[in-house]
């Protein structure tokens, strides 16, 4: 099955993920590439995107998987076309085949902006570094059947904490995102939890890259 690769930014990401599927199916349509459909009492478009986004965030590394049912269109002209038939925001990278199984989908890059209203606490690098590197950090997440204790260190492969200006820390870092899976806000709760003096005024978090088990890109 091919698959794309689609970043989504400005305005688009405040649109949920039914309403993205949605948005994706009507853009093959408009582009003239027919989709085929599953098998069942309610078929529907043959199109998934991995790892569902959180809506308010941005990505450079969204993927989807389709499936065609028309004659053989190279996947630049299908990169073409979808963008002349996507909004603004939301912006096709690259099409190809052969995609890694998404089981093997293992690891996310993601950037948290952290803003202080009166500038950055002091030593907020030095403490931030202090606290990652701690054996065990417990935060709650919500779950199906309530909040649950997590203990976020062992789903963190690394982490980097740099100012970028006096009002703004920027934590880099790479996480589980499949099997278990961190939700990079859970290191904004261990912030809050175990350094509130260090609890920005606003934050928000970008995914920049997808690795799969042995850290390697994953496309």
């Amino acid at each position: 099955m091919p698959r794309l690769l689609f970043k989504k930014t400005d305005n688009a990401i405040w649109i949920s993920h039914l309403d993205l599927m949605r948005l994706f199916q009507r853009a093959f349509k408009r582009a003239g590439l027919s989709l085929t459909h599953t098998q069942g009492f309610n078929p529907r478009p043959s199109v998934s995107i991995a790892l569902p986004l959180s809506v308010g965030v941005e990505s450079q590394c969204e993927l989807l998987d389709f499936d065609l049912n028309t004659e053989i269109v190279s996947n630049s002209d299908i990169c073409m076309r979808l963008n002349k038939a996507l909004i603004d925001g939301i912006k096709v990278l690259q099409v190809y085949d052969d995609g890694k199984k998404l089981r093997d989908l293992a690891f996310m890059r993601c950037k948290i902006n952290m803003y202080y209203d009166h500038g950055i606490p002091h030593g907020a690098g030095d403490k931030l570094k202090e606290l990652f590197s701690s054996d065990s950090l417990i935060v709650e997440k919500k779950t199906k059947s309530g909040l649950q204790n997590q203990d976020i260190v062992p789903m963190i492969r690394n982490l980097t904490a740099k100012a970028s200006s006096e009002n703004e820390m920027v934590i880099d870092t790479t996480v589980c995102c499949q099997n278990p899976t961190l939700n990079p806000m859970q290191i904004i709760s261990a912030v809050e939890r175990y350094r509130p003096e260090l609890m920005p005024d606003t934050c928000r978090y970008r995914r920049v890259e997808l690795y799969d088990t042995q850290g390697n890109l994953f496309r």
